[in-house]
């Protein structure tokens, strides 16, 4: 997962109070709606989608933020950020990905291989496998604003073999995880 996507998940206001509560010490979903000042019905999709972007663990309902998961999506965006000028796909993805949000799909398929690779490189970790509602929260949040389905993308990720599925789970394919 990438900064940007990780950004994407907090842009919602009552995921990001949640979060705020949970990393200040809030350990249980009513603390967490108690410090947050949300709904509890709020809270508890808040925490879901946390949990499925790997923000916060939950340990048999207590709530703890994911620090290391952090640490490691800082130390990936600084590692892997592209040389100033950068190559054509450089270009290319500034193009189609514009603040960490996929602005819209190239018709051409191998841009838009390219540009679903690096969405997906930056979302999934390899040896990871992914529910269904995960992905799409996933995806939602590369997708929210640009007119582009996430459900759709969803599908282009399996068809063009970025992404493989069974038994209602997803992964990052290890031959995409090794490119680049």
């Amino acid at each position: 997962m990438t900064a940007q996507t990780i950004v994407g998940i907090l842009a919602d206001s009552v995921r990001l109070r949640v979060f705020s509560a949970i990393v200040l010490g809030a350990t249980t979903l009513p603390d967490a709606a108690r410090a947050a000042g949300t709904a509890p019905k709020d809270t508890a999709a808040a925490v879901r989608k946390l949990v499925a972007g790997e923000l916060v663990t939950d340990d048999d309902g207590e709530l703890r933020p994911n620090i290391a998961y952090l640490r490691a999506a800082a130390r990936r965006t600084a590692t892997a950020a592209p040389a100033p000028g950068g190559g054509p796909e450089t270009s290319l993805l500034r193009t189609f990905v514009v603040d960490g949000r996929l602005r819209s799909l190239p018709a051409q398929l191998e841009r838009r291989r390219t540009v679903l690779r690096h969405l997906a490189q930056g979302t999934f970790q390899t040896g990871h496998t992914y529910d269904e509602p995960a992905v799409n929260d996933l995806l939602r949040a590369w997708c929210e604003g640009s007119g582009t389905d996430h459900v759709a993308v969803r599908r282009y990720l399996i068809e063009l073999q970025i992404l493989d599925r069974g038994d209602g789970r997803y992964w990052l394919r290890d031959d995409t995880a090794q490119r680049d």
